[in-house]
């Protein structure tokens, strides 16, 4: 390998340093190509690529990188699993774990988690965690499991509150009913009083008795007067002394 391809591999190796914030090391000393292939194959399901590095050419890459983490675990034939953005960190472990006890060969040295220094031990711990799907399940069921405590101690006040309302306003509901015959049987009265606040018609007085006598003489005064008039009591004593007169000189002509 030239130096020209040499440069090449260095710039590669810090690129894919400062892409990933998650890697795990490991000495891959003993290990057959086809065993190297499966485990290759394992990682990439998980999200990672297993790489065969050369220390000299990865301690120039980590220099370049900033990453100091990784120079204290190059001793020896080294892999490094770099992690995708969306691979799972705990799936990785598990199987380079597995690997180690499968092969009795390959022996994990440590790693980058999420820019932090781990060791092999960490590594091993990592890989007994439940899967990252499950991981964040219970991670969420932990954390809104006081929230939804917290959460009814709150909305506990709030619906006996609630429950107050909604029964005072169907009181004010009957109550609304029950009045609306009342208003309904007091609903004339603006009527009635608003036909008092009309002013009354003048009304005539009464004619005084003299007047009604006067007007009496007045319409007998416009009457015809009639032709014959009753007797009087003298006139009666007049004719009645007349007869008898007469009846005398009869009974002295006899």
């Amino acid at each position: 390998m030239d130096r020209e391809q040499k440069q090449r591999q260095v710039e590669e190796l810090a690129e894919r340093l400062r892409g990933a914030d998650t890697l795990i090391v490991a000495d891959y000393r003993g290990l057959t190509m086809p065993q190297i292939d499966d485990l290759r194959t394992k990682l990439l399901e998980q999200g990672a690529r297993f790489t065969v590095v050369k220390n000299t050419l990865t301690r120039r890459a980590a220099e370049e990188a900033g990453s100091d983490a990784l120079l204290a675990l190059l001793d020896g034939p080294t892999a490094i699993a770099f992690l995708e953005s969306d691979g799972d960190p705990v799936a990785v472990a598990k199987a380079l774990q597995d690997a180690a006890r499968d092969t009795q060969v390959l022996a994990v040295r440590g790693g980058v988690l999420q820019g932090r220094s781990i060791t092999s031990e960490d590594v091993a711990e990592l890989a007994k965690l439940p899967p990252l799907d499950v991981l964040r399940g219970q991670v969420l069921a932990a954390v809104t499991a006081p929230l939804t405590a917290i959460v009814g101690l709150f909305t506990a006040p709030l619906q006996d509150l609630v429950g107050l309302i909604d029964a005072r306003i169907e009181q004010l509901q009957a109550q609304g009913d029950s009045s609306e015959p009342q208003a309904d049987a007091e609903s004339p009265q603006p009527e009635a009083e608003s036909s008092a606040g009309e002013p009354e018609a003048p009304v005539s007085p009464a004619p005084e008795p003299e007047q009604e006598s006067e007007a009496a003489d007045t319409a007998r005064a416009g009457e015809p007067a009639e032709d014959t008039e009753e007797p009087t009591p003298a006139d009666a004593t007049a004719s009645a002394s007349e007869s008898t007169d007469e009846d005398q000189k009869e009974e002295e002509k006899s």
